[in-house]
């Protein structure tokens, strides 16, 4: 299958499919889904999200932000640096 859902659970946006790998911060804006977006580089913390869902893991690099951000969050992720391999669900980050 090389489409993958997103959704949004207990938000009103409505999920949205997109093809395996595409990058999220390039689809994803304020009218299809609750995520926002800073830098898009994944150093600024700004999509930190909660996802649900079989994705890779993350880079070194987003570890180190994710550290900070979200210590202890195994679920934590920043959405502009997932490789959508799989659905998911994307919940705002509660820290």
């Amino acid at each position: 299958m090389n489409e993958h859902i997103i959704d949004f659970p207990q938000t009103h946006y409505q999920p949205i499919s997109l093809k395996k790998h595409q990058k999220l911060s390039e689809h994803l804006t304020v009218q299809n889904s609750p995520v926002l977006f800073g830098c898009r580089t994944g150093i600024c913390g700004t999509c930190l999200v909660v996802v649900e869902g079989d994705i890779p893991p993350p880079s070194e690099e987003e570890k180190e932000i994710l550290e900070i951000f979200a210590p202890g969050n195994e679920q934590a992720r920043l959405a502009c640096q997932i490789d959508l391999t799989n659905d998911i669900e994307i919940k705002s980050y509660a820290g």
